[in-house]
C-alpha cells in the first residue's frame, strides 16, 4: 500500500489533496503542516512519496524538496503550485522534485501524477534495495575494450545506488576503475610496455591489436571482484600476465611523470580512491572507496 505524505499549512488544502488521493483505496495518506513537521513525519512513517505546498512558514516547499532529496533520496516529491509560482516550480524541479501540479488542476491531475511518479520510483527503489543486499560480485572478462567500458558503467551504477559517494565522485570512481582495467588489459594480459606509448601511441596500439590474435595473450582473462559493505566498496582487478615489481613503482605525482602518458593511470587511481594497493606479483590491484560521511543514507537503504 503506497504511503503518501501531504504537506500544507492550510488545513482546507491538506484535506482537499488528501481527499483526492483517498479516491484510490490502495493509498494511505499522512499529513504535515509545514516543512519542519514534514521531516519529522517522514522519519516516523517513511512515505513512498511527498506532496508539498510551496508557501509555508518555518520551511517552504523548495527547502523541503531539497532536504528530502539530500536526506531521503529514494522518496520522490511533487510540488503543488499556485498561480504566479511557475518560476518556483522550475526551481523545485532543479532541486530534485519529481513533478508538480497547479492547485487549480488538483482535481483533474493530482491522482494521475501521483500514480505515474510512484510507478517510476517503485522500480528504482526496489532495484536499490535489491542491490544493497549484494555483498560480492565477480566478473571474468576476455580482452574486449567495449566489455570493460560496460563493466565500469555497471560498477558506477552500483556505487551510486549504494550511496557510497555523491554523483560527482562516482564519476571519479569510474575513472579509477577504467584506468585499472586498461592497465590489466594493455600492460598485464597483452604485455605492451608503457614505454612504447611514450615513444608512439600508434605503435603502442598496433602492438596491442596484433597480440589480441596471438597466444598466450589472446587466451588471458581479467577477473574483477567487487565487494560492498555499508561503509565502503572494494574492487579487486587481476590480470593473467607476468606481473611486475610493485615495490619500485615511481611516484606518479613527481613532475617528471605528470606529462607522460604512462603515469596518468596510477595518478588518477591514487587521487580518486581512498586506498590503492598491489599484490606482490604485481598482477592484481585493490582499490577501496569509503563512504563519505555527508552522503545521505535513506531508511530504505537498510531495509
Amino acid at each position: 500500500m503506497p504511503r503518501i505524505l501531504v504537506v500544507d499549512d492550510l488545513l482546507a488544502d491538506r484535506r482537499l489533496a488528501g481527499g483526492l488521493l483517498s479516491k484510490d483505496e490502495s493509498i494511505e495518506v499522512y499529513y504535515a503542516s509545514d516543512g519542519v513537521d514534514a521531516l519529522d513525519k517522514i522519519e516516523e512513517h517513511m512515505p513512498d512519496l511527498v506532496i508539498t505546498d510551496l508557501q509555508m512558514p518555518e520551511m517552504n516547499g523548495l527547502e523541503l524538496v531539497q532536504r528530502v532529496r539530500e536526506e531521503h533520496p529514494l522518496i520522490p516529491t511533487i510540488l503543488m503550485t499556485a498561480k504566479g509560482s511557475e518560476e518556483f516550480a522550475v526551481q523545485a524541479l532543479e532541486k530534485g522534485a519529481a513533478s508538480y501540479v497547479p492547485k487549480k488542476h488538483l482535481a483533474a491531475d493530482l491522482l494521475e501524477t501521483v500514480r505515474r511518479v510512484l510507478a517510476t520510483s517503485t522500480e528504482d527503489r526496489s532495484f536499490t534495495r535489491l542491490m544493497n543486499r549484494l555483498s560480492e560480485i565477480r566478473f571474468v572478462l576476455e580482452n574486449d575494450l567495449s566489455m570493460l567500458s560496460a563493466l565500469v558503467s555497471h560498477l558506477r551504477h552500483h556505487v551510486q545506488h549504494r550511496r557510497i559517494c555523491n554523483d560527482a565522485d562516482s564519476i571519479r570512481v569510474a575513472t579509477s576503475l577504467d584506468e585499472a582495467l586498461l592497465n590489466a588489459y594493455y600492460h598485464g594480459n597483452l604485455e605492451v610496455d608503457s614505454a612504447l606509448k611514450n615513444e608512439s601511441h600508434e605503435k603502442f596500439h598496433e602492438l596491442a591489436k596484433s597480440r589480441l590474435r596471438e597466444q598466450p595473450y589472446s587466451e588471458r582473462r581479467i577477473t574483477v571482484i567487487a565487494r560492498y559493505s555499508p561503509v565502503e566498496a572494494v574492487f579487486v582487478i587481476r590480470d593473467e600476465g607476468p606481473g611486475f615489481n610493485s615495490s619500485v613503482l615511481p611516484d606518479p605525482t613527481d613532475p617528471e611523470f605528470l606529462e607522460k602518458p604512462s603515469g596518468r593511470g596510477l595518478l588518477l587511481m591514487r587521487s580518486f580512491m581512498d586506498e590503492v594497493t598491489f599484490n606482490d606479483s604485481g598482477n592484481e590491484v585493490t582499490l577501496v572507496k569509503r563512504k563519505e560521511e555527508h552522503v545521505a543514507i535513506s531508511c530504505e537503504d537498510h531495509e
